[in-house]
């Protein structure tokens, strides 16, 4: 048997004399399950944020995008397409374009971004299934349409059933200038058939219309600014990646969903381990009961200190007692803080208890919440860590004041 940990053991759940030792105790071991409890809790929700922003942009964002790494449009050639599509672990690819316009609706204008895409393009990317007003629908019976983002719907009060189209302006790619606006800019007009909404970065941006509108507008029927491609599912994205970059050669970049929204990745990761830290160091402010807690401990029992040397304990197993009682009052606070932790995130999940304000306008109404088992193993192994140094303080020199 281990007599520390037994003796230990005995201090931690058999009554003390003085009562207050009891209550710091159990403060001590509610401050621990709290603290880990709210660790778990945070952690998960921000998990649940993280998922839902990803799946909201990766709706838009392609599996990886081939683009140039200077200059703006290129023509891609027969062979590259060919060898593009014929790449192992590559299900589709699709042309887009992409030009920066004015859209005109009544006595209102906006600036945004159309994207030309071909007939392709949802079987590359979701969008369709984020359409929250009418069809995504690019060309019905001839004739082209577009959907546009629900900021520039909203911005330029437009409605599906309207009568009156959009109206387009794109510069002209011609040499010098002009003061007459009809020759400055190629001009058309196209009906709205769908309203789509991601995110205000997207909603308010862009504008998808039908590669071939987009090339009249354009005068260029051949030009793509960037490929998208779609990998099978159970691809190695890494190695088709490589794959394709050795197709098109160093004048071309391919970048996967991480890279291409590489600074927003890197900030909602930062963010993660800021708030894992902030609240860690909250749990050591907690912990602090466990060193008082301990230290009244020590005071009380240091007759046993004298019966253990009489004994024959030497001074180290004098110490693993006392440090035992205090990553015990760890353990146990961090088991049952990850228990309950665990069975919030669980309610919240299957319940949704507690809603988001306004939740009209999001496309959830309770907070998202996804658990991850490196996040339950990194607070519980935190928590002892921090445990461990609470307790050996008062230890390592309270004891050692009794055992001289």
């Amino acid at each position: 048997m281990n007599l520390p940990f037994f003796v230990a053991r005995r201090y931690l759940f058999a009554k003390k004399s003085h009562n207050a030792i009891n209550i710091i105790s159990g403060i001590s071991v509610a401050g621990v399950t709290v603290g880990t409890m709210a660790l778990i809790i945070v952690l998960s929700v921000f998990n649940g944020f993280d998922n839902l922003v990803k799946s909201l942009f990766n709706s838009f964002d392609p599996d990886l995008k081939i683009s140039l790494v200077e200059g703006k449009t290129f023509v891609p050639t027969n062979k590259q397409l060919r060898q593009l599509l014929n790449t192992p672990g590559v299900a589709n690819y699709t042309k887009v374009v992409e030009e920066n316009a004015l859209i005109r609706y009544g006595e209102k204008q906006l600036p945004a971004t159309i994207k030309g895409v071909d007939t392709n393009y949802l079987k590359v990317c979701g969008l369709d299934t984020m359409v929250v007003e009418g069809d995504f629908v690019l060309n019905e019976k001839g004739i082209d349409y577009t959907v546009i983002g629900q900021g520039i719907a909203y911005y330029l009060a437009v409605g599906l059933n309207f009568v009156n189209p959009l109206i387009v302006y794109v510069p002209r790619k011609t040499e010098g200038y002009s003061i007459d606006a009809t020759n400055a800019f190629n001009i058309h007009y196209i009906h709205p058939k769908g309203i789509f909404s991601i995110e205000q970065e997207y909603d308010l941006k862009y504008m998808i219309v039908p590669y071939k509108f987009a090339a009249k507008l354009l005068n260029d029927s051949l030009s793509a600014t960037a490929l998208e491609v779609k990998i099978k599912a159970g691809a190695n994205n890494d190695i088709v990646q490589k794959d394709i970059a050795t197709i098109f050669g160093k004048e071309f970049s391919v970048k996967n969903r991480f890279q291409q929204k590489e600074i927003f990745y890197r900030i909602m990761k930062y963010e993660k381990w800021a708030i894992f830290f902030i609240l860690s160091f909250i749990l050591m402010v907690a912990s602090f009961n466990i060193i008082g807690s301990l230290s009244m401990l020590i005071i009380e029992k240091k007759k046993d200190i004298s019966t253990f040397q009489s004994m024959g304990a030497d001074n180290s197993t004098i110490r693993n007692v006392f440090l035992s009682e205090g990553l015990m009052i760890s353990l146990f606070g961090a088991i049952v803080g990850c228990l309950l932790g665990t069975l919030v995130c669980w309610a919240q999940l299957r319940f949704g208890i507690i809603k988001l304000s306004g939740s009209g306008s999001f496309i959830i109404d309770a907070y998202p919440v996804a658990m991850k088992f490196s996040d339950v193993f990194f607070t519980f192994f935190t928590v002892i860590a921090i445990g461990f140094f609470a307790a050996w303080y008062p230890v390592r020199y309270i004891v050692s004041k009794y055992l001289s």
